[in-house]
């Protein structure tokens, strides 16, 4: 490890000593810090360091992408500099007094879906998968699908929902577990406060859409509707927070020799009640109204304007931090109206990124170090993870994420004027087609190629008028 110290000694110097550094963690190619003062960081030197292959700033963290060996050259770091070894935790919860106020509130939302998005990714794959050998009629001159025409694949079909069904319908118990083991409270009281926002005993979300007769708990002097919340993502949010709250409130006030009595109970029931008489009916309207503006966006007149927008800002949004705002959207809109737009956007902005990366790929194919950097960054954007391809390469020249936003723009443009909708949120990049529904399948690999050719044409193009 120590092979490693005279590149670790200049690192350690630039980033402003020892006492610069708050805390210091590494993931699978970077080193993340959190410093005192950013300004005292020689952004200059570091990239001169052999071993750096990029830096950027986001989200409260200063990164300095290493590479495979990172593992190693931290270990030489932390105790060249002497610092104790900090967990991805830690730094995250230090990197947020190097934020504003919406970065925070945009890094605890991301923090409470971050742990549901393999669930996600696994649920969307799933659905995928039943619509491609459920709705696709292969057979019989377009007549029927796989489905219809094996018992086996039709054993398959059925069997899957099983889990389809546990990660989408139940979402809500992920939800609450999530906020509750986020914001260090109780997290078996999450789950059960999640169970009961979806318990079969109450009339289930989408029929009470479909105009179901709502039945209710009659107290004699009031009653409550019995409505589950099935894959509502704001009723389940509200009634978390509440809870939450709740348990800290009465663990405050609650003497230590019976607190495990009285806290658990006065947290639980209370917040039971307040989901189901008010903090459900209140989140599934704000769910319902933010669901239909976004969905009446992109289905108006103008939802082509809505579109080049968003696909034009949604790498922007990524640096900000603002782009985890998208899941809680994506779920509602899957929840309301069966399926989400927006998600085939994010997959092409993905792709688009990683095709501005190629460009510079082809551009400068006899830059070593920076092909290090830009041939793994192009494979992870194209597989859904952006950001070694934004802050490795493409915002370091400037002009390559300008075409990737361009052409995330008139990618997303193309998708949302031909309707493409994903059944849910999945793999984001090339593999996104796969949480495509069916029949939108070849439009949105039209929209992938246009996501793939123009900004590798715009900038190769603009490399020459650079060069010229």
């Amino acid at each position: 490890m120590m092979q490693y110290q005279d590149e670790a000694q200049l690192l350690l110097d630039a980033v402003g000593g020892r006492e610069n550094i708050m805390r210091v963690t590494h993931c699978v190619t970077r080193m993340r810090f959190v410093l005192r003062d950013l300004a005292l960081a020689d952004k200059d030197k570091i990239q001169k360091i052999t071993m750096v292959k990029g830096l950027f700033a986001q989200a409260g963290q200063f990164q300095v992408i290493i590479g495979n060996e990172v593992a190693d050259f931290y270990q030489t770091f932390i105790a060249l500099a002497g610092i104790e070894e900090s967990s991805k935790e830690s730094v995250k919860e230090a990197a947020k007094d190097n934020m504003t106020m919406l970065q925070r509130l945009m890094a605890n939302l991301a923090e409470i879906f971050s742990p549901l998005i393999p669930a996600i990714i696994t649920g969307g794959l799933i659905l995928g998968f039943r619509n491609v050998i459920g709705d696709i009629a292969f057979f019989d001159e377009g007549t029927q699908t796989l489905v219809d025409k094996s018992q086996f694949w039709s054993g398959v079909h059925a069997f899957l929902w099983l889990i389809g069904e546990a990660i989408f319908h139940f979402l809500p118990v992920g939800i609450t577990w999530s906020i509750t083991r986020k914001m260090g409270s109780t997290q078996i009281l999450g789950i059960v406060l999640g169970l009961t926002l979806t318990s079969p005993q109450l009339l289930n979300a989408y029929a009470v859409a479909g105009g179901a007769e709502i039945p209710f708990w009659d107290f004699g002097f009031a009653k409550m509707n019995m409505i589950g919340y099935q894959a509502q993502v704001i009723p389940a949010m509200l009634a978390g927070f509440a809870l939450v709250y709740l348990e800290r409130f009465w663990r405050k006030i609650t003497p230590e020799a019976i607190s495990m009595i009285i806290v658990p109970f006065f947290a639980l029931v209370p917040t039971v009640i307040l989901a189901h008489a008010l903090l459900g009916p209140m989140g599934w309207i704000i769910g319902s109204a933010i669901s239909q503006v976004v969905y009446s966006g992109l289905t108006s007149a103008f939802g082509w304007l809505f579109a080049l927008i968003f696909g034009f800002f949604y790498a922007p949004l990524v640096i900000t931090g603002l782009h985890h705002m998208t899941n809680a959207i994506d779920l509602q809109l899957m929840a309301e109206f069966g399926g989400t737009m927006l998600w085939p956007m994010i997959a092409l902005s993905n792709i688009a990124q990683g095709s501005a990366v190629l460009a510079m790929i082809m551009l400068h194919r006899q830059d070593k170090k920076e092909q290090q950097v830009a041939i793994p960054a192009t494979i992870s954007a194209y597989l859904g993870v952006t950001e070694p391809a934004m802050f490795g390469i493409n915002l370091k020249y400037g002009y390559p994420f300008l075409m990737g936003m361009i052409g995330s723009g008139l990618a997303g443009l193309f998708s949302v004027a031909t309707g493409v909708m994903a059944n849910s949120i999945g793999v984001g990049g090339l593999p996104g087609i796969l949480s495509i529904q069916p029949k939108f399948m070849l439009l949105f690999l039209i929209a992938m190629s246009i996501a793939v050719i123009v900004p590798l044409i715009l900038t190769l193009g603009w490399s020459k008028r650079v060069k010229n």
